[in-house]
């Protein structure tokens, strides 16, 4: 048994910003385990190479949903990282933390702490944003945040469109108001994805006291009574190896597969656990419950301009120069993130915060890009932020290398649907703004047939995807169904944490990545400021 002070499991958003902070104390013994491989994949650092990493088994779990029910009984693909810096390895790189109000509820739900001004000053500390410091944004921290160094002309037009619409223009949507549209700005440095492993891990492993295990898929964790002791993993050899955790263990999985393994574990709901023949370490209902994500719908026209990226022969000439540009100077298509303007808005005039978020492509994009479109395009993206409707994360099997049942339940709830279908007529307003007059070619995705809300539905049931935030399944709180209380210490274990987007108590308004991070380093401040006595003593006895 290989003995440490910290065991981490998932080397993704949060559990980047962990090991580094945990390892920065060289008499922590700090373990992170990583199932998938380094990040050593040029797709991973090229950021236009997320086309290529979509439907990678390699670097992504690729799990499907259930089927559906409000969704024409389809089963939802989920993408989530399997490599060093999870998602932030796999994403579109978009730098969103959400809307100030949705951690103030986090704080009103009983977890103080947790409000936005309590969090702002960690945004901006892991912040290196190449603007400047501002009143909302740091430099000097690892995480690299940058504007898309050159972005296509269309995000532009999609900027002036939804303006003509009657969205304000917003240069900064971490400022201080989040409506509006405008350019996004991404996790790059460079011209190169600036991922949680680039940011936090890349300097940390230098350090003799952290140990990276990629390969490695956590199975269980290991328990003495009520407490958590370390982990097993099985290796690349199909061996199981033992890791002795002497202080506490940390899930940092994800929405997805730290309940999994809480629940492999013998942690969570009884009913779940004795179905899979799992003997019951301790009971706790709320574990893969409360489960949330964005849902997402897209309205798509053809581009008449051809300025979009086409798959075509007449593309092939800009792909070439864009191919000698990015080597020569990292610039151009290729540093692009494709998602590169977007924007917040309201459905309501009694709204108190955006309802709803774009994602605008200079692309045709269908089913996550696996299936390739001919020809030039153009994709608007809106995702309902607040969804109603709540699934929930269980087993389908106690073999722990088998995938979870991932149940989302999307759009069980009414207003959901009414969101989703308001949404799509935003879209296709800004679309048949005058800025799109020369490109606009028509719209093939609904459809002009599509005009009635039952149509829309209907489309909405036959194409909504996944914008990749599921979050919620280890719940924050104190409540019967909450999994973590504020420290985000599992109730009634000791030595065991969870920190990662899965103890959101609700989902926040915008893109997932920043925020896992700055919980990651909640996690770390809190366990230093725990077990800071103890380290004294250790320091006087040297």
């Amino acid at each position: 048994m290989n003995e440490f002070d910290y065991v981490i499991v998932g080397a993704g958003s949060a559990g980047c910003v962990l090991a580094d902070r945990l390892s920065a104390n060289p008499r922590h013994r700090v373990c992170l385990i990583e199932a998938g491989p380094p990040d050593s994949s040029a797709l991973i650092h090229t950021p236009l190479g997320v086309i290529g990493l979509i439907g990678s088994k390699t670097y992504n779990w690729c799990f499907d949903t259930e089927p559906q029910a409000q969704l024409d009984q389809r089963k939802l693909f989920w993408p989530r990282g399997k490599t060093l810096g999870g998602s932030s390895s796999i994403n579109a790189m978009v730098y969103i933390r959400g809307h100030a109000r949705d951690y103030d509820d986090w704080a009103n739900q009983g977890n103080p702490g947790w409000s936005h001004d309590d969090l702002l000053p960690l945004f901006k500390a892991h912040e290196n944003n190449e603007r400047g410091p501002s009143r909302s944004h740091g430099t000097g921290g690892p995480l690299n945040v940058a504007d898309v160094r050159d972005p296509n002309p269309l995000s532009q037009v999609f900027i002036e469109a939804a303006k003509q619409a009657g969205l304000p223009y917003n240069p900064d949507f971490n400022g201080v108001e989040q409506e509006g549209v405008g350019l996004y700005q991404v996790t790059q440095k460079d011209g190169r994805r600036w991922s949680s492993a680039r940011a936090f891990l890349e300097n940390a492993r230098s350090r003799p006291n952290l140990t990276v295990l990629t390969g490695a898929h956590a199975t269980r964790v290991l328990m003495e009574g009520k407490r958590a002791v370390g982990i097993e993993v099985v290796v690349q050899n199909g061996q199981k190896r033992h890791l002795s955790a002497q202080r506490e263990v940390v899930l940092c999985g994800g929405a997805v597969n730290s309940p999994q393994l809480l629940m492999l574990s013998g942690i969570g709901p009884r009913k779940e656990l004795e179905q899979h023949g799992i003997k019951v370490v301790h009971e706790l209902p709320g574990v893969g419950q409360n489960l949330q994500d964005h849902l997402d719908m897209t309205v798509m026209i053809r581009d008449r301009s051809k300025r979009a990226f086409g798959l075509a022969l007449s593309f092939v000439p800009r792909a070439i120069a864009a191919l000698f540009r990015y080597i020569f100077g990292r610039r151009g298509m290729l540093a692009s993130n494709v998602a590169e303007g977007g924007g917040f808005a309201k459905l309501s005039k009694d709204s108190e915060r955006p309802d709803i978020q774009f994602h605008f492509l200079p692309s045709f994009l269908k089913d996550h890009g696996r299936k390739l479109v001919p020809g030039y395009g153009c994709t608007l993206h809106v995702c309902q932020l607040r969804p109603k409707s709540r699934g929930y994360i269980g087993l389908k099997s106690a073999d722990p290398m088998a995938a979870p049942l991932i149940q989302p339940n999307y759009l069980e709830h009414p207003d959901d649907r009414a969101a989703l279908i308001a949404s799509v007529r935003l879209a296709r307003r800004i679309f048949a703004s005058p800025a799109f007059a020369t490109t606009n070619g028509g719209e093939t995705e609904p459809g002009s047939a599509a005009q009635s809300d039952e149509a829309i539905l209907a489309d909405i049931r036959k194409r909504a995807e996944t914008i990749y935030h599921p979050v919620g399944t280890c719940k924050m709180g104190p409540d019967a169904m909450a999994v973590v209380d504020a420290q985000l210490r599992v109730h009634g274990i000791e030595g065991l944490r969870v920190a990662d987007a899965s103890i959101m108590p609700t989902l926040i308004g915008g893109n997932t990545n920043a925020p896992a991070m700055v919980i990651g380093e909640m996690a770390a401040r809190m366990m230093l400021q725990q077990n800071q006595p103890a380290a004294m003593d250790m320091s006087q006895a040297a």
